[in-house]
């Protein structure tokens, strides 16, 4: 399968057309449906569900919808390949990616990017949110260089180094919530609360083991992987949302306030890397700055 050919279905699944996809590529539509055709017979499958003769419009089939994913991988990974590679060896400019999940150290990792930029303006940083899950596979996958996650690091598969920071758990509810009125919330006063959780956590058991209850037993309305959304939720009265503290702002005229867990509840961070990795020039410079930083 080549690239070239994965890029022309790109832009028949981008334009939902094959006469709009060939003049977007400078190339015939006989040339361009052969080569898509040759490309449904190498794999075996069909790719796309050509309209009827009224209608121009092409959909995906559901291993058109897999290809699609894949070869945005593929060709992201190309992409970055290519421009680590091409990069002169008497300066030091390119791009690191970093996988995060929400969390106030990405300070950390702006305050490391800032003292870079005054000695090397020409390196670049692309952050992708999401929660820990999102964070493994885009570093499994290599398109991103450093992964910040929370909890144990798998040292057999990864180089780490613990950022000297821990988030703070607890819930965020609105401010004439009945629990804002207490400095900390325990347990049982959640027993009755109708509850936002991250999918990590519902899904690791850590929460079920602190607040004492099975999930089941609880009410749990909504699930998470982004708090602000979760924000949104707990603004329109749903429920109240546990997650970490400082990544929603609740001072001034915000309508939420912050309480945190009662035992307290804290979690350890760390970057962490592909072991046996090969750094790109940017992301050797940025791995040494964080070190000092």
């Amino acid at each position: 399968m080549e690239l070239r050919v994965l890029q022309y279905f790109l832009a028949v699944a981008r334009e939902q057309s094959i006469i709009r996809a060939a003049e977007s590529l400078h190339l015939s539509q006989p040339t361009l449906s052969t080569q898509i055709k040759a490309m449904e017979e190498e794999l075996g499958k069909q790719l796309l569900i050509r309209g009827t003769k009224g209608s121009r419009k092409v959909t995906l089939t559901e291993e058109g919808m897999i290809l699609r994913k894949r070869a945005e991988e593929i060709l992201n990974l190309v992409r970055k390949t290519q421009r680590e590679i091409a990069l002169s060896d008497e300066v030091v400019v390119g791009d690191v990616y970093i996988g995060t999940g929400e969390t106030d150290a990405v300070r950390l990792i702006a305050q490391t990017a800032k003292k870079l930029y005054q000695t090397y303006p020409g390196i670049h940083y692309h952050i992708a949110s999401g929660n820990a899950e999102f964070v493994m596979d885009q570093l499994e996958k290599g398109l991103i260089d450093f992964g910040l996650i929370f909890g144990a690091v798998d040292q057999v598969k990864y180089n780490c180094i613990e950022i000297p920071l821990t988030e703070v758990w607890g819930v965020l509810m609105k401010k004439d919530s009945p629990l804002a009125e207490k400095t900390a919330v325990s347990p049982e006063d959640l027993w009755d609360k109708p509850l936002i959780l991250s999918r990590q956590e519902y899904s690791s058991g850590a929460f079920s083991s602190w607040i004492q209850r099975e999930l089941s037993e609880l009410e749990i309305v909504a699930t998470y992987n982004l708090l602000f959304n979760a924000s949104l939720m707990v603004e329109e009265g749903l429920g109240y949302a546990v997650g970490f503290d400082k990544i929603i702002n609740t001072t001034g005229s915000s309508k939420l306030c912050f309480r945190p867990l009662n035992p307290r509840r804290e979690a350890q961070m760390s970057i962490i890397w592909k072991k046996y990795q090969v750094f790109s020039k940017a992301s050797a410079k940025f791995m040494a700055q964080l070190k000092e930083t």
